[in-house]
């Protein structure tokens, strides 16, 4: 009786682990005193401890409590811990540690997979910038062309198109090449194929304006005169 009654209390004094935490926590930049930490706040919960010191959390690890609080201060600062208000406190209202943004990030759906070039090209498109403004980009041109890939979803390739584009008629700055976009995705451009296609047509029209105005008007009087005097 004194075994069966010491083994069911070591299986009641279990802590749920996910798998995947243990498996996985390297990819979201975590180390293992991370977790340790993360760990400990989840056991304290279950014992009704719902925001546990830098001290009560040193009793429990093999580092001091200063080392605690910089743990947890990184842990709220990228977003994979929280602290939130407990309502449940009738007099005060308390706070508690939430493992709920952490559980997000490990549990989130990973997003499609880009064509490889694609994202080699998203990769390289800043340095092409650089290159062809001759200078290093700010803050805003890089935000610039963040928002070009992720807000209104224009592919790498086609944003170098609209580069070149740009390049081709000496108008190398960012407006003009958000222009370029702008209208091509207006016009349903979402290829690279198609938007030389789009670009040979224009300049075959700006070739043909040109000459039209560049083309001396003849002097009919001329001919009138040299016919009248036959």
């Amino acid at each position: 009786m004194k075994n069966k009654h010491s083994y069911q209390t070591f299986l009641r004094d279990q802590l749920t682990i996910p798998a995947k935490l243990l498996g996985e926590y390297h990819t979201l930049g975590l180390t293992e005193k991370d977790v340790i930490v993360l760990l400990q706040i989840h056991r304290f919960s279950i014992s009704a401890v719902y925001f546990p010191t830098p001290d009560e959390i040193a009793d429990c690890v093999s580092f001091d409590q200063q080392e605690c609080s910089t743990i947890l201060r990184k842990l709220i600062q990228k977003n994979m811990l929280a602290i939130e208000q407990n309502e449940a406190e009738q007099v005060l209202m308390g706070e508690q540690y939430s493992l709920e943004p952490l559980w997000e990030k490990l549990y989130q759906e990973a997003p499609p997979k880009k064509d490889d070039t694609d994202h080699e090209l998203a990769m390289n498109i800043f340095l092409l910038f650089e290159q062809e403004f001759g200078r290093a980009l700010s803050p805003f041109e890089i935000e610039t062309i963040n928002i070009w890939i992720d807000e209104d979803e224009q592919k790498p390739a086609l944003i170098k198109a609209a580069l070149r584009e740009a390049v081709l008629m000496s108008k190398l700055n960012f407006k003009y090449i958000d222009r370029i976009l702008r209208e091509w995705k207006k016009k349903g451009i979402r290829s690279v194929e198609q938007s030389r296609e789009q670009s040979k047509s224009f300049h075959s029209n700006q070739s043909n304006s040109n000459l039209e105005r560049e083309e001396p008007k003849r002097d009919v009087s001329l001919y009138y005169n040299w016919l009248e005097d036959e």
